[in-house]
């Protein structure tokens, strides 16, 4: 199971940051659906244990209710990504290229769509949900049910206010991911060229 995999998985709990408001599963499913397209910056810290410092990275992201996820790498390295119901798939100078849709790999992109698609049956059934604060401050913490999923992650951590700010994926091995978003902001629909990227 890649880097990429793992990330793409835990940026796309993003969407439960439209949780404000909400403080049961069922609240959060339906607020899960509201915004149509959320936008933003991210800086990620890859902590391992085999090195002092983390290696990080920075780009943007679109998340789309209806079309998937664009996570755009700007550094160290610029390459996009895309994630949808056909799988995960990164461009190059020919375009979009579906990456191999392993075992591990097709059980994250289930995860990612039913976050996405406000499946709370889904959710309950991988993890057990804790959330606790209040709409201007809270935090929900992700504990696996699921053998795969116990295999990779010990816990995910997501902070926030009105929307998400903070990502944190603990793995079982030791290692750990931090996502912070920032300056994410909700839309209405895509602009030419992030739906151009969407269905080319």
């Amino acid at each position: 199971m890649t880097v990429v995999l793992k990330m793409l998985c835990a940026v796309a709990l993003i969407g439960l940051s439209q949780m404000a408001n909400a403080f049961d599963v069922q609240q959060l499913s339906a607020q899960l659906g509201k915004p149509s397209v959320i936008h933003g910056d991210f800086i990620q810290e890859k902590h391992l244990r085999a090195l002092p410092q983390p290696l990080t990275s920075k780009g943007k992201f679109v998340l789309a209710k209806d079309f998937g996820l664009l996570w755009l790498l700007a550094t160290p390295l610029k390459q996009d990504y895309r994630i949808n119901t056909v799988g995960i798939a990164r461009r190059d100078a020919h375009g979009w290229q579906l990456l191999p849709n392993k075992s591990a790999g097709a059980e994250q992109n289930r995860l990612f769509l039913a976050v996405l698609q406000g499946d709370s049956s889904g959710l309950q059934r991988d993890f057990d949900l804790q959330l606790k604060g209040d709409a201007q401050a809270w935090q929900l913490t992700l504990t696996p049910r699921s053998l795969l999923l116990q295999q990779v992650f010990k816990q995910i951590n997501i902070d926030g206010g009105e929307l998400v700010q903070r990502i944190e994926l603990q793995e079982t091995q030791g290692d750990s991911t931090l996502l912070r978003m920032i300056d994410s902001t909700s839309a209405t629909g895509l602009s030419d060229a992030e739906h151009h990227d969407f269905v080319d």
